[in-house]
């Protein structure tokens, strides 16, 4: 095990001391859980402190091999440190894609089964868990245990979502779906409005995949305008080249830490008007990667909101209450002037079988704020406006929620912490999140 040294999430807040420990076999993992505490860590792109633990922190980044692959049913079982990108580079010349992918590829598998991440297609396919057909978990007393939807299935879905808390994931099967190509048919649409925008993404559910950028700064009728960006895999008939050969991206880094006072109501704003009046309105062919990861062509992209750095702020609104309560979250946020720079907005599907996950069918606001005194106490606000319409914010984005607001939003929470005492009694798998959260 390392010495502590700072550690943090995607967003850079909190930074706390932690020490690492790098196993590379299943014996490794079977030594490390000896700790008296850990917790989990993939490739740190949880937000905020979900894998970050005082005691020690588990990385799973050296056990990241693709042990089976049936190309007659898709079906993939790899070790969880196994990047995104690099299950993407396995199945995309055999003729399959992950079923449900976030909004980077620098994720681990074990990362998106614990944050059971969701994508622009969850209108659809639902959360990433949907699609696990089984794990192995390693638990507190160092035991294996085998899960899927019908075999430890509460175990199962308390740690699907579960955020590591209920053990390590070693490997896991997953279901890829077939395709064609590694490109999409993108079409992409404007609208003036909030009204226009909620209307073009329930007219885009029969898509495979939609998402919309949304100005957030944007006031009076241009209220909550968007770009929205919809899509389907292209087919073979549809590319002239070979299919699934995509050129390299070129990527700029990001250098230093930008100065705090860069990201502000009026750069924002600028950015935003600029951003709204050139979006190409129509339908064009693109690679799997400029649809699905745009950002990852900016290397240390969080870097932009200075050394504090930020905190994203991310809810889900049933959809009977999403109209009012997305305005007012809106006009709260453009009222106050808060320069979210990077502001998304999806339409989700049914809630998922994890009992922490986070989608409820209704629409999803993810919003980035420099991590400052004004923005908490803004978020606080924005919390009362969730509350308020039924809504919850998502775990892995988290960096500040409170204990009460979660106990108030995630019904479920009661059979969680049940399954959590009988595989882990001691809460040896714990984390700053779960302790902030009382869970």
């Amino acid at each position: 095990m390392q010495k502590p040294s700072p550690l943090s999430g995607w967003g850079r807040f909190p930074n706390v001391a932690c020490s690492m420990i790098r196993p590379r076999s299943e014996a490794d993992m079977r030594r490390a859980v000896e700790q008296p505490s850990l917790i989990p860590r993939g490739n740190g792109r949880a937000y905020g402190d979900a894998a970050l633990n005082q005691g020690a922190v588990l990385s799973s980044l050296h056990t990241d091999r693709i042990r089976s692959f049936n190309p007659e049913t898709g079906i993939v079982t790899c070790e969880t440190g196994l990047l995104l990108a690099d299950l993407i580079a396995f199945a995309l010349p055999r003729g399959f894609f992950p079923p449900v992918v976030p909004g980077t590829k620098f994720v681990t598998v074990g990362g998106m089964i614990a944050a059971d991440i969701h994508g622009k297609n969850h209108h659809g396919a639902g959360t990433f868990s949907r699609h696990v057909v089984s794990l192995n978990l390693l638990t507190a007393d160092g035991t294996i245990q085998h899960c899927a939807s019908d075999e430890n299935a509460a175990l199962f879905q308390a740690t699907c979502g579960g955020m590591g808390l209920t053990g390590m994931i070693l490997d896991a099967a997953i279901q890829l779906v077939p395709v064609e190509t590694a490109y999409l048919r993108q079409e992409t649409l404007r609208a003036g409005s909030l009204e226009d925008a909620m209307a073009l993404c329930e007219a885009s559910s029969g898509w495979r995949y939609a998402v919309a950028w949304i100005d957030c700064l944007a006031r009076g009728r241009r209220l909550g305008r968007s770009i929205i960006y919809r899509a389907e895999h292209a087919t073979r008939s549809e590319i002239e080249s070979d299919p699934f050969v995509v050129a390299p991206r070129p990527t700029r880094v990001v250098p230093l830490d930008f100065p705090a006072w860069t990201l502000n109501r009026w750069s924002v704003s600028a950015f935003n008007a600029l951003y709204f009046a050139r979006a190409s309105v129509g339908t064009a062919i693109i690679d799997y990667d400029r649809y699905f990861f745009p950002l990852d062509a900016v290397l240390g992209w969080n870097r932009l909101y200075g050394r504090p750095g930020f905190v994203q702020y991310q809810c889900v609104i049933p959809r009977a209450e999403s109209p009012v309560a997305l305005r007012r979250l809106l006009e709260k946020l453009s009222g106050a002037g808060s320069s979210s720079f990077l502001s998304v907005l999806k339409l989700c599907g049914p809630e998922a079988a994890g009992l922490l996950s986070f989608p409820l069918e209704g629409y999803t606001l993810a919003l980035d704020f420099p991590a400052n005194a004004a923005n908490f106490n803004l978020m606080l606000e924005l919390d009362r406006i969730v509350l308020e319409h039924g809504g919850r914010l998502y775990l892995a984005k988290d960096a500040r929620m409170s204990a009460v607001l979660f106990r108030q939003t995630y019904p479920r929470l009661a059979a969680f912490q049940a399954i959590r005492r009988a595989v882990d009694p001691s809460h040896k798998f714990s984390s700053l999140l779960s302790e902030r959260l009382d869970l």
